[in-house]
């Protein structure tokens, strides 16, 4: 099997929603049209009317087969941290304060943040004291996300390409999407308090939708990260699993955890040893929580979804005005 990340090519005839998934029309610019109010009013009351028998119907994710996804072979992974800088430079993140070829930073076991929407940690190899295992951790972008069914404002979305994309335009910072993820990934950007976004890796999706591969497999030295068809990633898993089985444990992980993610890993270490989720059902988290969802008071749905209308609203206004002022003084400086 080669050692450098596959590289396929994006399926052109896909494409994602245009809507962006939030149901608001724009009315005069910083302005909510009475209609969209109103709407918005009813679709989140009647949201928050479902009953648990209309929420049990809702079938299991099997649309879009042909979307990517990603595989991390956790034994060809050496710890370089090269997907960590290439992370950051796709994204347009700061530098961070301890250089990507320090290797103090595997002192502490890290989570990604806003300044880091990957991150590498190393475990010690329990088969060997004298050599270490490295875990890449990042957005698993699931096939039903959790996050996207715990925003109440439709601020995620789940591309036909694959990654889970989020809109901050939208967010007002209420980061219910924290708490749904059961792998503990969404970030909040806590330094910008006053222009709440939560922040995690994208899957490079504008690179895919480009017909290009996310940063993290283009530039791994070693072939550790691999980009492809999600079916076809399955299948070299399970062949190098098969071929190899003295190298892995039979287990892909991501293949069926929380109804199956879109990036999958295979190792040779037993994945709750390098602090992977091990008690999370095979079922899409949605599927679990319907009960509960259905019981959800009003107030907890609906007026979330209310004031991030207003919020979206409000910024988009701001943002005009901005653009008028500065249309303005140029004009003002054109004249003068």
């Amino acid at each position: 099997m080669a050692k450098t990340p596959e590289k396929h090519v994006v399926d052109e005839t896909s494409s994602a929603p245009k809507d962006g998934g939030n149901g608001l029309k724009e009315a005069a610019p910083g302005r909510i049209s009475r209609r969209c109010f109103l709407g918005t009013v009813t679709a989140a009351g009647a949201s928050a009317l479902i009953s648990p028998s209309a929420l049990n119907a809702a079938g299991e994710f099997a649309g879009w087969p042909n979307r990517f996804g990603m595989l991390t072979d956790l034994t060809a992974c050496v710890g370089c941290r090269s997907c960590e800088k290439a992370c950051n430079e796709a994204n347009n993140l700061p530098n961070p304060s301890t250089s990507f070829d320090d290797p103090s930073v595997f002192n502490e076991v890290r989570r990604p943040t806003a300044k880091a929407y990957t991150v590498v940690n190393r475990y010690q190899d329990p088969k060997d004291k004298n050599k270490f295992v490295y875990r890449k951790i990042q957005c698993n972008h699931c096939n039903e996300p959790g996050c996207a069914t715990a925003c109440p404002i439709h601020a995620y979305n789940k591309t036909p390409e694959g990654p889970v994309t989020y809109n901050e335009d939208l967010c007002f910072g209420c980061r219910y999407c924290m708490t749904a993820c059961p792998f503990y990934v969404p970030a909040y950007d806590y330094d910008s308090a006053l222009e709440p976004k939560i922040v995690k890796c994208t899957m490079c999706y504008g690179r895919v939708k480009a017909g290009g591969i996310p940063a993290c497999a283009e530039t791994c030295p070693t072939g550790a990260i691999t980009f492809g068809k999600r079916e076809d990633l399955l299948k070299l898993a399970r062949e190098k699993i098969t071929k190899n089985p003295d190298r892995y444990i039979d287990h892909i992980y991501g293949e069926k955890e929380a109804g199956g993610t879109s990036w999958m890993y295979i190792s040779g270490v037993p994945f709750g040893q390098l602090g992977f989720p091990t008690n999370i059902p095979n079922k899409p988290l949605v599927e679990e929580t319907k009960g509960f969802l259905s019981a959800v008071p009003l107030v907890l749905t609906v007026w979330p979804a209310l004031f991030g209308m207003c919020y979206a609203a409000l910024r988009h206004r701001d943002e005009v005005e901005e653009e008028k002022a500065k249309s303005k003084k140029n004009e003002e400086e054109k004249n003068g």
